[in-house]
């Protein structure tokens, strides 16, 4: 199991846990321990650390810090489940995020982010979107907490110094309805991520990518666990990040298909 407790980066738990405090940012912030681990990231038992094994010190130091929570019940992961296997809705959702890629790359590269984990967010958030949720006029019944394709709330927007929080009817009008445009909901998403990086005191010049290393793994599973609060999200993302045909979305070329000739 891979820690986040350890100082200065993160780190196995093999040994007894240290005194850290909670609501520090060394709290979530460790390297692997050289104590441990060999330097391709594996035990001392010759085995990959789970990335989404969380021990009770980092659930409890993640749910005091950014209050997030436990699994969704049962019966709504098996309902997330279902219409994962619904085939025109997730062709429906690759051909959104195909028309997003180019941002998803740019702004990526521009904040050091994995592509793929902003792929994987949206993925799981446009194919689980409730129906009408994303309309103007739903947007300013204000009957929803959260819009656009990464289901973004307004207080994303604050944190990120882009609204006020004492905010006027017309300014939170005006920045649901930026919630609702997709590059905006874009650019926030990934912002999102660079800002909980540096919460976690974690590298910004290092992209994560969870094929090489248990380290990053366990950072990109702790990333999208801070984005939806719910501790079953990170192995949908992860499984999402290796999907073949989102693979193909984000970094493939498609080409158009030719008719035959008469």
């Amino acid at each position: 199991m891979v820690s986040l407790l350890a100082s200065g980066g993160l780190a196995t738990t093999g040994l007894a846990p240290r005194a850290v405090d909670p609501n520090s940012a060394a709290a979530l912030a460790g390297s692997l321990s050289p104590d441990s681990t060999d330097p391709r990231g594996f035990t001392i038992e010759g085995q990959r650390p789970d990335p989404l094994d969380f021990s009770a010190e980092e659930l409890r130091s993640l749910r005091q810090r950014f209050g997030v929570h436990g699994p969704q019940p049962r019966l709504a992961q098996l309902f997330t489940q279902g219409l994962d296997q619904l085939e025109p809705l997730r062709a429906h959702t690759l051909g959104r995020i195909e028309e997003l890629q180019p941002l998803i790359l740019s702004e990526s590269q521009r904040q050091g982010i994995n592509p793929m984990l902003v792929a994987a967010v949206l993925f799981d958030e446009i194919q689980h979107a409730k129906p009408g949720e994303d309309t103007p006029l739903a947007a300013a019944s204000g009957l929803f907490s959260t819009h656009g394709p990464a289901q973004l709330s307004l207080g994303e927007m604050e944190k990120q110094g882009l609204l006020p929080e004492a905010a006027t009817t017309e300014e939170i009008t005006s920045a649901r309805l930026q919630l609702l445009d997709p590059d905006h909901n874009i650019r926030l998403l990934v912002g999102k991520f660079a800002r909980l990086r540096r919460l976690l005191g974690w590298r910004h010049d290092h992209v994560m990518m969870a094929s090489r290393s248990p380290r990053d793994a366990k950072a990109l599973a702790t990333l999208a666990y801070l984005h939806n609060g719910k501790l079953d999200y990170p192995a949908r993302i992860l499984r999402y990040m290796q999907n073949p045909a989102l693979h193909a979305v984000i970094y493939g070329k498609r080409k158009s298909e030719v008719g035959p000739l008469i």
